[in-house]
């Protein structure tokens, strides 16, 4: 993973999940900090909460400030699961990758959330083993 691409997620985690105090000796390795998705919520709006919606905004609208956020409300770009598994998973130009980050669970269902929301309607939905194939690329 580029440098780049591993401060963004960091950034990412430590705009949103809340703080958490170590117990002193306690080491940054320690197993129970290890996995910071464990801390994560599983539904998709959970995800798109903590992870999404400060860029994406609320309701999927966009913004421009920054940078450019593109809206996922009204997006036809996600009517083809490929492209917003592909784009949570590996992440493309400003948008980091959180494959790392995610379980594939939390990945489908925040796919889903965002294909099923937001004035999208798109049909079918993607299962943890659409997003396990998407890795294995």
């Amino acid at each position: 993973m580029r440098p780049a691409a591993r401060t963004a997620i960091a950034l990412a985690l430590a705009a949103c999940l809340p703080a958490r105090a170590i117990p002193a000796g306690a080491q940054a390795t320690d197993a129970r900090f290890s996995n910071p998705a464990r801390f994560m919520p599983a539904t998709g709006e959970g995800v798109y909460a903590d992870l999404c919606q400060g860029c994406h905004m609320p309701g999927g609208v966009g913004a421009v400030g920054a940078g450019a956020y593109p809206a996922l409300a009204r997006n036809p770009n996600l009517a083809d699961p490929g492209y917003p598994l592909t784009m949570v998973v590996n992440g493309r130009a400003g948008m980091p990758p959180f494959g790392e980050l995610l379980s594939d669970q939390q990945v489908a269902a925040v796919v889903n959330y965002v294909r099923s929301h937001f004035g999208n309607g798109f049909p079918g939905e993607v299962t943890p083993a659409d997003a396990e194939a998407v890795r294995r690329r």
